[in-house]
């Protein structure tokens, strides 16, 4: 297999790390808008499969053109979501293979963004899910942690433990520390805004998709392996996109960990026009607030030796088990910060993020998975995805909770 990765922030990065140790790729072309990052990257893996490029991935021409030259299977999309269109379209143009780990961009509801969905994450990616498929090719959508190990862990559900499933809830906490930062957020900060201030979705059988209050309906989740009580809020993310497109269940949600304080930073970005995607004009300069305030806070991917605990990503099921009795089961994944920056030298939130499209591709390269259409991670059977987790030596864990 052939793979061209574009973006090395901090999951493309860590992704090629990850790769560097496995053996079902021939080569890996490691691409960005920044040349001497993929540069700088390629010399510390010292790894004749990896080559580095420059590529302005705004453009679908650039993003073609660096297709023909390196000649990939596959595509994994590792740049911020507002780069996905022409990415995408880059890969059905020239036949190959899309991965990305999180979808298109919504757009809220004009009138009422509180009570009903506009454009939703990954419209634009399914809307063309005909054509993909018609072409052979496949666009495998969200398959980073969350989305990705998540959706895989409520395939693994609905086809080993539960016999209905009463709802789906995606739960993530951390207890990470950042010693010198008053405010520094462990991911992308453009992401990060994008998916808490947008209006957080809901799914239910009976009413499809709805919105509601950005940071609602708090509830304190107690996480395992030593991170503990957390409250989690409502945040938009693509899971409530995706499983109900392919688990039969009655719910979906997802709530984040995210803390008082990031959340009051957050509104109070929003207060002020901070979080603006549009340019506006400073001093002769055309700027977009939400890229200032990137620019202004440190890089997730320089963060992990001041960084200490563990993260958590997970899958809360409730239903009815396959003996036919009431079930609770919080499939997860935790990644501790300080095994992440001894093993592979990254940072534990980016590092698990980047874990899971390594083992995605290596099973699309030995048929283990496989497909056509734009399909997310529970298109596909669960069990190759959790061994292989295991043997990357990070595996899964399942905790039965009171129903």
């Amino acid at each position: 297999m052939r793979i061209l990765v574009v973006g090395t922030g901090g999951v493309g990065s860590a992704f090629a790390s990850i790769a560097a140790r496995r053996a079902f790729f021939d080569h890996c072309a490691l691409a960005d808008y920044d040349a001497s990052r993929p540069a700088s990257l390629v010399a510390s893996l010292d790894d004749g499969r990896f080559s580095a490029h420059r590529i302005d991935a705004s453009s679908r021409e650039a993003v073609s053109e660096l297709i023909r030259e390196t000649g990939p299977d596959a595509v994994l999309n590792a740049v911020d979501p507002v780069f996905n269109v022409p990415v995408f379209d880059a890969c059905f143009e020239a036949g190959v293979t899309y991965l990305d780990m999180a979808m298109t961009l919504s757009e809220p509801h004009a009138e009422k963004p509180f009570e009903l969905t506009g454009v939703k994450l990954g419209d634009y990616q399914f809307d063309r899910a005909a054509a993909w498929k018609e072409k052979g090719l496949l666009a495998l959508v969200g398959i980073g942690i969350e989305p990705g190990a998540a959706d895989v862990f409520a395939r693994h559900a609905a086809d080993e433990l539960f016999s209905e499933i009463d709802e789906v809830g995606v739960r993530d906490g951390a207890n990470l520390v950042v010693e010198g930062y008053d405010f520094a957020p462990t991911f992308s900060i453009w992401t990060t805004i994008e998916e808490c201030l947008n209006p957080p979705v809901i799914w239910e059988r009976d009413r499809g998709w709805f919105t509601t209050a950005p940071f609602s309906e708090p509830e304190t989740f107690d996480f395992p392996e030593g991170i503990g009580p957390v409250e989690c809020v409502n945040v938009e993310h693509e899971e409530v996109l995706l499983v109900p497109r392919f688990v039969d269940c009655r719910r979906v949600t997802f709530k984040y960990g995210l803390g008082d304080e990031f959340i009051e930073v957050l509104r109070t970005l929003h207060k002020l026009g901070l979080d603006g995607k549009e340019p506006i004009r400073v001093k002769g300069v055309e700027v977009a607030p939400r890229d200032v305030v990137a620019a202004a806070l440190p890089d997730p991917a320089t963060l992990g030796e001041r960084m200490s605990g563990k993260t958590c990503a997970g899958t809360l099921v409730n239903g009815t088990g396959r003996d036919g009795k009431p079930r609770r089961t919080y499939l997860y994944h935790v990644v501790d910060n300080d095994w992440s920056m001894r093993e592979y030298g990254h940072q534990a939130v980016v590092w698990q993020t980047a874990l899971n499209p390594a083992v995605a591709l290596e099973l699309l390269d030995s048929g283990a998975w496989s497909g056509t259409g734009v399909l997310g991670p529970e298109a596909f059977p669960a069990q190759p995805f959790l061994d292989l987790l295991a043997d990357y030596g990070s595996p899964h864990g399942v905790l039965e909770l009171a129903p």
